[in-house]
């Protein structure tokens, strides 16, 4: 019996470790630090030994292969001992997909990755497949292979997932852009992160799709360096193409293989020229699964944001208050600002993961009044918008940043949070500081 040892007791690994115990490992699970009480249900009611607070390496290094959680560095001391080792290191995509003869959606990028998710999720249930959702959104895709069965995929995959995926392969896959982001993880150096997106388009065949944005200039200057058998269908806002999808007279179309699908932009149901690109890249993707037109349009016309994605919470005395904290990097903040049309009171901070706010100046010096740094290190922002922003204030909660922002705020005005940072410094996640910003404009 062949042993496998699950590292880290979240989502992802907990539904590795069911899978595994499902497929008759030997199975171990090790946490470094305390494992939510909704997961330990899990692995008592599966009877899955595990270990929380400490990694024990006489139950770790005896492992044949080990599945590591996304969220664990690869220089954590015990992942370079089992390197050391000469253990092989998986990540859950590449254990499940081990196991699973389904139909796969793989969507990729530095923003824009969840919308485009849920939008072909939505478009693949409105024609009435059978679809699964999962990897950086839903429920873990180890966790449904186990338990459930699904015909179709459609997976949201971070670098993180993509880093240890080796044998994994995509039928169609779609990196939406690629920007700076988590370069603290990949040594500061654009090209690793850039790579580890590339890692989508593994093993793919002649049959299969590779969808990407032909505007995001480091998508394209890479798409040459990389070998790929898969058949490219670029989406644009700046040309026509032959086949993928552009737009022409306030219109999107689609081309594929000899079919034609169009939509007037203003009967999509997301706003936004970077949702834009999110709909032209679901719509690829669903005219590449046969999915009929009509079904697409419909689709398209009706879908609900995803929360924390430019979310509009409440307008209070004529102020809108927007939830973005999913923006947890500088292109995105970039797509919060450039649609807003109203004066913007900024709410920004976190931590800081090498961020350069060049990009961001001009449009914060046409469209924001004051800036609100809600973090434990402030120092950049200040640097970086001192002259460019008429007044910047510091807080260390949603709370006060809030009340801060509703004095701050003119009728007529939005209060953006659009943080630009992750949120481990003051929050568990995005999801969290999301919540707690919610929770505050509702207590106003």
């Amino acid at each position: 019996m062949s042993r496998l040892v699950v590292l880290g007791g979240g989502e992802s690994g907990v539904g590795s470790a069911v899978l595994a115990k499902v497929k008759g490992y030997d199975v171990f699970l090790s946490d470094m630090g305390q494992i939510p009480e909704k997961y330990t249900a899990v692995l008592e009611e599966w009877d899955i030994p595990y270990e929380q607070g400490r990694h024990s390496e006489e139950l770790i290094l005896n492992a044949d292969e080990v599945v590591k959680s996304p969220g664990i560095p690869p220089k954590a001391p015990m992942v370079r001992k089992i390197a050391e080792n000469g253990i092989g290191i998986i990540s859950e995509i590449e254990f499940a997909g081990r196991f699973d003869t389904a139909k796969k959606v793989c969507i990729t990028g530095s923003n824009g990755k969840t919308t485009t998710t849920s939008l072909i999720y939505h478009l693949l249930k409105n024609a009435g497949l059978n679809v699964g959702l999962g990897g950086n959104i839903g429920k873990s895709y180890a966790y449904q292979v186990a338990t459930e069965q699904h015909d179709i995929y459609v997976l949201e995959l971070s670098s993180f997932q993509l880093d240890n995926v080796y044998d994994f392969k995509a039928d169609i896959a779609i990196i939406t852009n690629i920007t700076p982001d988590h370069l603290d993880r990949y040594d500061y150096n654009m090209e690793n992160y850039v790579k580890s997106k590339f890692r989508i388009t593994r093993n793919m065949s002649s049959d299969d799709c590779f969808i990407f944005c032909s505007d995001d200039e480091i998508t394209i200057r890479h798409l040459d360096q990389i070998v790929m058998k898969a058949r490219k269908l670029p989406f644009t806002q700046k040309e026509e193409v032959e086949q993928g999808a552009f737009i022409k007279d306030d219109r999107m179309i689609v081309r594929y293989k000899e079919e034609e699908c169009d939509m007037y932009l203003q009967e999509l149901a997301l706003g936004g020229k970077h949702n834009v690109y999110n709909s032209m890249a679901a719509a690829i993707a669903a005219k590449a699964m046969d999915i009929d037109n009509e079904v697409i349009r419909n689709g398209l016309a009706t879908f609900q944001a995803v929360e924390h994605r430019l979310e509009n919470v409440l307008s209070i005395k004529d102020v809108l208050y927007i939830n973005d904290s999913k923006a947890t990097n500088v292109d995105a903040a970039w797509y919060a600002l450039e649609c807003q049309t109203r004066p913007v009171v900024w709410i920004v901070g976190g931590t800081d993961k090498g961020n350069d706010y060049t990009s961001l100046l001009p449009l914060a010096k046409e469209k924001c009044k004051a800036m609100i740094c809600m973090g434990l290190d402030n120092a950049k922002f200040h640097e970086s918008f001192a002259d460019i922003v008429p007044e910047i204030h510091d807080v260390t909660s949603a709370k006060d940043a809030v009340q801060l922002a509703s004095r701050l705020a003119a009728p007529g005005d939005v209060v953006l949070l659009s943080p630009c940072c992750a949120s481990f410094d003051l929050f568990k996640n995005y999801e969290d500081r999301g919540r707690q910003f919610k929770e505050a404009v509702r207590n106003l």
